[in-house]
């Protein structure tokens, strides 16, 4: 038998600045970007009065709530990325992991967070119980 589900998406921004500790290149030096995110919810059941997985103006705000301690910040400055590499990866990583817990309480699960730094590029993490 098939499992039915829905997978929700939203999209956001946010600027910063950051460096690439150990990169041996241009991004090593101090830069910015407008950061593009994109957070992927899923679920198998509808609110009974409204028949929406989650109310996507939840989702949006849920996901600017996360993101405003990376906007206009020195990503170094902000913790952990004073001690980890603030790569698109580990941003991924930092936003999926505090958004999850938002996302559990609107009753359905976060599939991935993906994080571009510019639009032919990006990161997408995601966790799956084995």
């Amino acid at each position: 038998m098939k499992k039915s589900f829905w997978r929700l998406t939203v999209r956001s921004e946010f600027a910063a600045a950051h460096a690439l500790r150990h990169y041996q290149g241009k991004c090593e030096a101090m830069h910015g970007h407008n950061f593009s995110v994109e957070a992927v919810v899923q679920g198998d059941t509808l609110t009974p009065d409204t028949e929406l997985l989650v109310d996507f103006s939840e989702l949006k705000r849920d996901l600017a709530g996360v993101l405003a301690a990376l906007d206009h910040k020195n990503l170094e400055c902000v913790p952990p990325f004073d001690r980890i590499n603030p790569s698109s990866e580990n941003l991924s990583r930092y936003i999926f992991r505090h958004l999850a817990p938002l996302v559990r309480e609107r009753r359905a699960q976060l599939y991935a967070v993906t994080v571009s730094e510019r639009a032919i590029q990006s990161a997408t993490y995601m966790e799956c119980e084995e």
